[in-house]
């Protein structure tokens, strides 16, 4: 698993305002990823903060991610909860989110993320999601089975 195949996921598969934050798979694996958004104007709010908003989609996205990494290939899950612990202001040049696979079962996933001023390198929020995983798809049936 690398991080251009990830990236890749990101054009294929979210949403144009998840886009529009320009995330950027740093690091892929099968336990987890490191996503990255710059801080623009664009999602900062009065005060140079970056939105609360915009560190919930960072999370989200990347544990997402983390799934399709312990998939090692990208498959749809759905967040059925989503916890976000807002720490301190986040600002900086970069907000990086480590996203880790905390226990993996056949329908639910459980997630931790941990997400991280840059140069500063100081936390701004943690999170924890559910995700919900579809059934696999049904094989056909072979002949002479």
């Amino acid at each position: 698993m690398d991080a251009e195949t990830a990236n890749g996921w990101l054009d294929a598969h979210f949403a144009p305002w998840v886009r529009a934050l320009a995330p950027r798979v740093e690091k892929m694996a099968c336990t987890g990823v490191i996503v990255s958004i710059p801080v623009t104007d664009e999602i900062c709010r009065t005060g140079g903060q970056v939105s609360g908003q915009a560190l919930a989609t960072l999370a989200d996205t990347a544990m997402v991610l983390a799934c399709a990494g312990h998939f090692k290939a990208f498959r749809p899950v759905a967040t059925t909860n989503l916890d976000v612990q807002f720490l301190r202001p986040a600002n900086g040049e970069r907000i990086s989110c480590t996203a880790t696979i905390v226990r993996a079962g056949r329908a639910l996933i459980f997630t931790r993320a941990v997400l991280t001023a840059e140069p500063s390198g100081k936390e701004v929020a943690t999170a924890t999601a559910t995700m919900a995983v579809p059934p696999a798809p049904a094989r056909p049936a072979t002949a002479g089975a």
